[in-house]
Order: C-alpha cells, then structure tokens, then sequence
C-alpha cells in the first residue's frame, strides 16, 4: 500500500499533502495491524515447527487476496480524488461530452449557359419590389426600363464555396440546443453560397440556424426556433439549404410485429410580419399582418426484405396571407407614405410566379395623364398545396444500389378567374406573347412533378462509394411559391421543365468530388433556355 501511495505522488495523480496523509495513516494502521498479531501470537497455542531465537515468522498471503487488497485501496483513493476533485488530470471536463462540433464545406466552379433565342426582357421582380417602386406611366417616366436579368450572356467559370459549421449540445436526456454559421452572397433563404472574387473582400457569414427541441419520449420531439427543413421533401418544393423559423412537432412510431414504421410532421411557421412603424412617416399606423405556412405530414418506411425498402409521404401546406392584395385609394401625389397593400409584396422571390400590380393610385386632378405611379407587385394566385413523395430503395446488377424518388405537387387553391378578380385584371406576367394581357392570352398551370434515379450508393460513406443519378422536373408558374425552392434549377423559381445529370466519387473519408448538368427552359411565355454545369469538392467533419 505504502509503495502504491508514494508511486501516485511521483506520478502526480496525489497531491503530496495528501498522499503524506494516508502515508501517515497506512503506516499507523500497519503498526497497529502488527501489534495485534504480536498480541495474538503470544495468546495462541504454538503451531507449527517451533521458533528458534530470531526467528521471525512471515504470514503468506495468495496472489487473490493481494490484488483484493489492490484493488480495494485504489478504488477508496480513486473515490476520495474524485469527489476532492484532484483526481484524473488527463479526463476531459464533464461539459464537454456534451458539446459536439460538425459542419462541412464546398469549392465549385459553375458555369451558366444562355440561349441567344432567349427573350431579352425577362424583368426582375425581386429587385422591382425591394426598391422604391417602379413608376409604369410612359408619360412621367418614358424611358426608364424596370430592372431586368440577364438571360442572353453566359456566365463562365465562377468560383463558389460554401461553408457551414455548428454546435450541438446535449442539455439533458430530454433537451437539445443547436446553432449553426454558414456563408452566403446574401440573405437568400435557399442558399449559402458564396460567390468569391470580388476584390479579394471578407465574406459575409450568418445566422443559418438556432433551435431547441425538446424529446417528450422516443416517438414525440418539438423543436422550436431556426430549424432545418422538419418535412420530408425534395428540393423542388424547398431548397436543400432552406431552413425554416417557428415551430414543428415530429413523431414516429414502429408498428409491432411489422417492418412498417410511420412518421409526422406538424409546423407553424411564420414566413413575414409586417413593420410595426409602417407607414413610417405618418401618424396612421396599418394593422399588424402576419404571412404563415402551416404544415402536416404523414408517412411510413416499409421494409420489404434485406433489399427492398419502401418510403412514402402525403403533405399539405397551406400558405396563408402570401397572396398580393389590390390596396385602397392611394393618393401618392397628396404626399401619402405609400399605400396600405404595400405589405402583401413577397419577402423573397426568384422568378415565374403570376404577379399583379398591388397600388390603386389616385390620379393628380392638376395633371391626370401625368401622374407618376410607382407600384410594387405581389403573388395572383393563393397557394394550399397536396404533396405526394414517394421513394424505393432496391438492389439490382449484381448487387448495386438502385434508388428511385418521385415527387408530385398540386395547387389546390389555383383559381384562374378569382386571380384576375382580386387583380382587377393587373396581372403582369405569364401571357403567351402576343401583346394581349386578357384571360384569353394567360397562361398558368398548378401542377409540377420531378422523377429521379440513383444508380451505385445513394448514400456513400466511405472511400471509393460512388453513385450516377438522372432526373426530370416540370413546375408550372403557380403550382408551388417560387421563393423557397433549389436555386440551381433554371436559376430557381417555377415555370421551368428540364432534365438533369450527375455524378459523385468519394476520393476519402467524408469527402468526394461531383459534377451536374442541368438543362433547363420555360414551360411558357417568352423562351428562356439555361444550361449550368457545376463541378464541386466536398467535405464534411
């Protein structure tokens, strides 16, 4: 005992106060323990072959009870470091195994090509609405054009990167925190990437994400804050970088004796509020509006056999008070702080939705003809959506991994008559080209659907994995809002139809190169053709 104390001062897992302690105490304990054997040594009957004059007589103990002994001792010590909190100097704080760290990161190159057929007034809605409003009367503003995208110049070897990085934390068995940074040329919800160049200037990063869940049990979880996207979809309806703010509850639950386990999504999600100062220099202040996504969710994973695996959901969303709204009399040239339908014009938009003019503006009785009119546009159609997924999972040619996803979306609030009635027939977009702006010339659709296939492993994880994939979309102008979904395809929105290919290596652990093609044009209106090749390296820690 006394050599195993002095070795753990040497050592400096005992201080050397306290290991002079149980040096102390052991050796007191030792000379008593000897004296008491002395005592019972004289009382007892001799045994044994008989002591000569200096002898000494040695007890044996066996090999067991010595490592007893050991043991014993080291767990008393152990147990007194611990709780003196001098124990262990090479253990990790508790906190720590609590925390963990992941993100990953992207380099790409991409190019963007354009058809010279291509319409060269495709006009930017987006840049439209952020503005100070767009005056459409040719007499007070004859010759400004509204702000336009490119669709004719083609857009070479740009260089991209993104980069996300997040910290996770196991409050308890029930509560979990999370926050997670990520790049972005801007505060685009469907992605994070970054455009480099630029003059060599620091790039932006943000808030990507800050949530906490609580885990009632192992079927039911609510998580609240800044989330990553809690429904099962594909990036037709939501980007594959959008996350979603406000509420949503999850469970699951594996059916009893099957291969069948079901899950759900329930989520409030509040897309907008409007200003509380608005207008702001007035002493009339609007009332508060909130725009919402309210969202549910069923399915079920069924595995069939080892090699056949099954997934199906059915959703609907339902986008309230995103649709635009014709304002009441608006007299701009009396000094009026814009209008009160300003509001309803989308937060964020990319392009292919039908549009309608939000101002009802008051002619100037001094100069009818002449008023300016500066209006902003907000979304014709309402948007309550059914969405159908489904995927299969399979092996085939010798064992190679075969996924198959389709994904299918309707509209079920599209109403073409009731658009043009709220739009008072100032819809501004989606016609057919032939100058006419009536019901007779739009042109609108609700319905989109994606197919897509995955050849090799759909889900690499270590070196050499590999997987080929090959899909087809076509999304109409109004069968989903065009703000949240992939901005890659056709350069992001709806009225797009296009296939797409592409190819993934994995060179490392969690790191692979990939490259996709996607060729892309309009389903209607003027024609608008892009073609964009991505090749990309990626990792993740």
């Amino acid at each position: 005992m006394v050599k195993l104390i002095r070795g753990l001062i040497e050592t400096g897992a005992l201080k050397k106060d306290v290991g002079e302690a149980l040096l102390a105490q052991a050796q007191t304990e030792a000379m008593a323990a000897a004296q008491q054997a002395r005592q019972v040594a004289a009382a007892a009957p001799a045994a044994g072959p008989k002591l000569e004059p200096g002898d000494v007589r040695v007890p044996y103990i066996s090999a067991s009870v010595r490592d007893q002994i050991r043991d014993e001792v080291k767990g008393e010590i152990m147990a007194q470091a611990k709780s003196e909190g001098w124990a262990a100097p090479n253990e990790t704080p508790e906190w720590t195994k609590r925390i963990r760290i992941e993100g990953d990161m992207r380099v790409r190159g991409e190019s963007r090509f354009y058809s010279g057929r291509n319409t060269d007034s495709l006009i930017d809605w987006r840049s439209l609405n952020a503005g100070s409003a767009y005056d459409i009367n040719k007499n007070s503003n004859p010759i400004q054009l509204p702000p336009l995208l490119n669709a004719q110049q083609d857009r070479a070897n740009q260089m991209r990167v993104r980069a996300r990085l997040g910290v996770i934390a196991d409050v308890s068995e029930s509560v979990q925190a999370g926050v997670r940074l990520a790049t972005g040329s801007d505060d685009s919800p469907v992605s994070t990437t970054q455009t480099l160049g630029g003059g060599m200037s620091k790039k932006n990063i943000w808030l990507d994400q800050a949530w906490i869940t609580y885990r009632f049990n192992d079927m039911v979880s609510v998580t609240g804050g800044r989330m990553g996207n809690p429904f099962y979809s594909t990036d037709m309806l939501f980007s594959s970088d959008l996350n979603l703010d406000g509420v949503a509850a999850k469970f699951s639950k594996p059916l009893a004796n099957t291969d069948i386990s079901l899950f759900g999504t329930l989520g409030i999600i509040p897309l907008e509020y409007s200003s509380d100062n608005n207008p702001s220099r007035s002493q009339s202040k609007m009332s508060s509006q909130t725009k919402w996504l309210l969202g549910a969710q069923v399915g079920a994973d069924w595995k069939l056999n080892p090699e056949n695996k099954l997934r199906g959901a059915l959703a609907y969303y339902d986008f309230k008070n995103i649709e635009g709204r014709v304002s009441s009399s608006c007299q701009l040239y009396a000094g009026a702080d814009g209008c009160d339908t300003d509001w309803s014009r989308p937060a964020f938009m990319q392009k292919g939705n039908t549009l309608m003019l939000l101002r009802n503006i008051a002619l100037d009785p001094s100069g009818p003809a002449s008023t300016p009119m500066p209006q902003y546009v907000g979304l014709a159609s309402k948007f309550q959506l059914l969405d159908i997924n489904a995927r299969w999972d399979t092996r085939v040619a010798g064992g190679y991994g075969l996924r198959l996803d389709g994904n299918y979306i309707r509209n079920l609030a599209y109403d073409q008559a009731e658009m043009f009635r709220r739009a008072n027939g100032n819809i501004v977009n989606n016609f057919n080209g032939s100058g006419g702006t009536t019901v007779t010339e739009f042109q609108s659709g609700a319905n989109a659907y994606m197919l897509q296939a995955t050849f090799g492993r759909p889900d690499m994880s270590v070196r050499g994995d590999w997987n080929v994939l090959a899909g087809y979309k076509r999304i109409e102008p109004d069968a989903l809002p065009d703000g949240y979904n992939d901005s890659t395809f056709h350069q992001g929105g709806t009225n797009a139809r296009g296939y797409y290919l592409g190819a993934n290596y994995m060179v490392d652990k969690n790191t692979y190169v990939g490259g996709r093609w996607f060729a892309t044009r309009s389903v209607y209106g003027p024609p608008v053709s892009i073609d964009t090749l991505q090749l990309e390296l990626n990792t993740r820690f």
